[in-house]
């Protein structure tokens, strides 16, 4: 339990924190809840991406059997990830990985030279990296989300179930003391005037 100063000063010190307090509580519930609304989000468009990614790859499958042709090479050669581009964006008080684009190696054949399959095994591919890639971010994105949630609800729940109720309960406790004080010094006063008044009677 906080010391606190059974005093005027400290009244009015623990009311002002009050305020404070409930001041500063719907910011963080709003943030709590705009944070559980982007995980929302972000859940729905994993699970979107991953329905992508099974067609992507069951298509892949189809090309099986002619990754031991001798183009097989070029197809390999044309899914070399370069480079895979994000940018940063501010959501609710937190940088979020966001997917931009990924770049694949150029190929260095020429398709009239390669076999007909070839062209759309490698848009297959591609199409199955990217989507990966999108997964890898959406899930870099969930994990930071989720630790700024449990960050801020320990936030919300310190207020709502500790620093409200202590600080009303202080302020309940400073009033009854102030009050029992002032009611014992109504007393004292008016044993002071019977003592003066019975004083003057006797003379």
């Amino acid at each position: 339990m906080s010391n606190i100063k059974y005093t005027k000063t400290e009244l009015r010190a623990q009311q002002i924190k009050l305020t404070q307090l409930e001041k500063y509580l719907p910011t963080l519930q709003l943030k709590k809840a705009m944070i559980q609304l982007e995980i929302n989000q972000v859940a729905f468009e994993l699970e979107k991406l991953q329905i992508e990614m099974n067609t992507f790859e069951e298509r892949m499958y189809g090309y099986q059997q002619l990754l031991t042709d001798s183009d097989a090479e070029s197809l390999f050669e044309a899914l070399k990830i370069v480079s895979v581009n994000k940018r940063f964006e501010n959501i609710a008080g937190i940088e979020i990985p966001i997917f931009e684009k990924i770049v694949f190696a150029e190929p260095s054949y020429f398709l009239f030279d390669t076999p007909y399959w070839l062209e759309s095994g490698i848009q297959g591919g591609q199409d199955l990296i990217e989507t990966r890639e999108r997964i890898s971010i959406l899930h870099e994105q969930k994990k930071l989300l989720e630790k700024e949630l449990r960050e801020v609800s320990i936030r919300v729940n310190l207020f709502e179930k500790i620093m409200i109720p202590r600080t009303k309960e202080n302020i309940k406790k400073v009033k009854i003391f102030l009050g029992d004080l002032q009611l014992a010094a109504v007393a004292q006063a008016k044993v002071s005037k019977r003592k003066i008044l019975e004083k003057k009677h006797d003379h």
